[in-house]
């Protein structure tokens, strides 16, 4: 842990010493990305320091993240050169978006903070743990060695970030740290039971149409054990459910015992497929996903595909015979 104690030092040096701090993570950020990047610059305005909240890929905040206090998130549009930069959950530029390249460009130091297996990394320091669960523990790290106290809010946003990525506790990499960190989070006065509500127990009646036409596409193929299914842009407008709600699909799918392996596979605006993968047991399905351009964990990843479903379930099929 040498190696990582300096970077954590190193970036808390360079978060220390910013006037200007931006954060962010990935393009569709889910709970962990959000959570971390708010929860830094929550800290920093604690302290009365000038500290924005930004996200590519036409990123538009949603009623899931109603529960927390989103007021430093701006539009990338309206960031301006940064002391410093720091970017949760992600270890490529790319997977910024394209409305964060002036940002990155501009800023006096880049920090990465992230837990994922794949990617090659980027930024002047490089805080990379693949045994972490979560990035929010990684930033609950980062807060430890800057010295700030824990406020409700702050601690909600890493709680968000723990909850998900670990999926609530259950995900095997989920050790007793997390359990120690989510611990003092709730002592600080995060509140597992909004969270719980808001992002587990609170989705439009739509999803529940949606859901079923997913369900009712399942495929499960004994031979690869693998269960997959879709979701269209018509089943989106018929149900009038937007994208960003549809995420949690792939868990309706995966629960199948049968197999090691889900998929599902969302329809994008642009033609192209989005591949949402999860495993059970043995299945890096990261590194199928990283075959896709895309990445992810051991047991949770995505890419993405562009051509016919068929064909999107074959390249995953050719990577399990493999």
């Amino acid at each position: 842990m040498t190696g990582m104690n300096e970077a954590l030092e190193a970036a808390a040096a360079a978060v220390r010493g910013a006037k200007t701090l931006v954060t962010t993570g990935h393009i569709s950020p889910d709970g962990d990305a959000f959570g971390s990047a708010l929860a830094l610059a929550l800290s920093a305005r604690a302290e009365t320091r000038s500290a924005q909240v930004c996200f590519g890929g036409g990123f538009v905040l949603g009623d899931q993240f109603s529960f927390l206090d989103t007021s430093p998130v701006v539009e990338a549009d309206q960031v301006e050169a940064p002391d410093c930069l720091v970017a949760f959950d992600c270890n490529d530029p790319d997977r910024l978006g394209e409305e964060l390249k002036p940002v990155l460009e501009s800023a006096g130091t880049v920090v990465m903070i992230d837990h994922h297996v794949s990617g090659t990394g980027f930024g002047d320091i490089r805080v990379a743990d693949p045994k972490a669960p979560a990035a929010a523990l990684l930033c609950y790290r980062l807060l430890e060695r800057l010295g700030r106290p824990l406020t409700s809010e702050v601690a909600t946003a890493l709680l968000l970030g723990l909850v998900t990525d670990t999926g609530r506790f259950q995900f095997e990499n989920t050790g007793p740290e997390a359990y120690r960190v989510a611990a003092n989070l709730v002592e600080a006065g995060a509140r597992p039971e909004v969270i719980g509500r808001s992002v587990y127990e609170s989705v439009p009646f739509g999803y529940l149409g949606v859901a079923g036409a997913v369900l009712s596409r399942a495929t499960l193929e004994p031979e690869h054990e693998l269960v997959w299914s879709y979701v269209t842009l018509d089943d989106l407008q018929t149900h009038q459910l937007d994208m960003a709600d549809a995420d949690g699909l792939i868990d309706n799918v995966r629960i199948a015992k049968e197999a090691e392996v889900a998929l599902l596979l969302k329809e994008q605006p642009d033609g192209k497929w989005k591949l949402s993968l999860r495993s059970r047991y043995r299945t890096d399905v990261a590194a199928i996903a990283e075959t896709m351009g895309g990445g992810g964990h051991h047991r949770a990843a995505g890419g993405e595909f562009e051509g016919t479903i068929e064909a999107a379930v074959e390249a995953v099929r050719k990577q399990l015979s493999g």
